[in-house]
């Protein structure tokens, strides 16, 4: 590490901060604004708003725009020093451009590793909070929904072959009843349970059957069971019954991925929203080195029309990089669209345009 590394990564850090707390700022004013209805009917005091919802919003929305506070920080002081001519004094000194552009990679790699951390553990947690705090008080549909402590005619699959249902489910008493398996194999039903009442068991973890008929079925064969009460652990919880459209944004990395695995077994058809916020965790962190180098490079020419041009070049990436990555998102949720490749896209296509303009920058 050189003058010049420490000269650049101090300038770095200390604008994306300033862009973190000025967009930040922006961005709580206008959700005020917005909620601002929503949050007198609540009858909350100020400081029990901010503290249950502000201060887990806030990481939130940061994590969220992080790539693009980065990109314009770094756009916004590199172009400052291309204006005050300190660039062409630094490559006319003998330092080659892939030098200059070496503390513009440290300081992304930094603030990438920084996010992948946030993402990974601190994020659920703050967005556990926030989806508590919203579907009791702000997402109306969610709430009217939530309130409701049953639920009727619930259907899923178990795996591949297996099907369940429950007539009545009350997810506060965790109780139902008209419960039933079934079990295909080469299209001919081969096992069937049927269960008056289910129950969650807390203290050995497992379903309580009450009422029950097992029938093993081979071809014209029939095996048939009665049990008073059977404790019986299937693949699926309480809170899998609840339907929480918060659930990917609550469960921290590991949890999220042995979720997915159950519900790939059970054949839902929401896995590929779960893959993609997944995979989203690993790509937003990468996207701030990518987009951290081509701010660098972008702003790094001095030319006529100064800051206010380079900001305005980087608006217009910023607003292609979220097109590029909502169009990805949406094929991937709606259609059969890889959420792997959805995920990484805009980084594929961004990388492919930091190298496209290191090649064209003069050096």
């Amino acid at each position: 590490m050189k003058i010049l590394d420490w000269y650049i990564l101090k300038k770095y850090f200390v604008t994306f901060l300033f862009f973190l707390l000025a967009l930040t700022a922006i961005a709580v004013i206008i959700d005020i604004s917005e909620k601002t209805d929503t949050f007198a009917k609540t009858k909350l005091s100020s400081y029990t708003i901010f503290t249950d919802y502000y201060l887990v919003f806030i990481p939130r929305i940061d994590a969220l725009l992080f790539p693009l506070f980065v990109f314009l920080s770094v756009i916004f002081f590199t172009s400052i020093m291309a204006n005050r001519s300190e660039i062409i004094v630094i490559l006319a000194n003998g330092i080659s451009f892939p030098r200059f552009l070496r503390p513009f990679f440290i300081g992304g790699l930094i603030l990438s590793a920084l996010l992948w951390w946030c993402n990974q553990s601190l994020l659920p947690k703050a967005n556990a909070q926030w989806a508590n705090f919203s579907a009791k008080y702000i997402d109306e549909t969610y709430a009217g929904v939530r309130s409701q402590s049953f639920i009727n005619n619930f259907y899923f699959r178990l795996d591949s072959f297996s099907y369940a249902g429950i007539r009545y489910y009350d997810t506060i008493n965790r109780t139902g009843n008209a419960f039933f398996v079934q079990r295909f194999l080469n299209n001919q039903l081969t096992y069937n349970l049927r269960a008056e009442n289910i129950a969650w068991d807390t203290v050995t973890n497992k379903w309580r059957l009450t009422n029950v008929i097992e029938r093993n079925i081979s071809g014209i064969n029939e095996q048939l069971k009665q049990h008073a009460v059977l404790q019986m652990k299937y693949n699926f919880k309480p809170m899998d019954l609840q339907r929480d459209e918060y659930m990917k944004d609550k469960l921290p990395t590991k949890a999220l991925a042995d979720y997915i695995r159950l519900e790939k077994i059970r054949g839902s058809e929401n896995v590929n929203t779960l893959r993609l916020e997944k995979n989203n965790r690993d790509a937003g962190p990468v996207s701030v080195l990518i987009l951290s180098m081509i701010g660098a490079i972008v702003a790094s020419k001095k030319i006529r029309g100064g800051s206010g041009f380079h900001l305005a070049v980087g608006i217009i990436i910023s607003v292609l990089y979220i097109l590029v990555g909502r169009f990805s998102s949406v094929f991937a949720i709606k259609s059969n669209f890889n959420p792997v490749l959805a995920a990484w896209i805009p980084n594929i296509v961004f990388a492919l345009l930091a190298y496209y303009l290191y090649r064209k920058a003069p050096k």
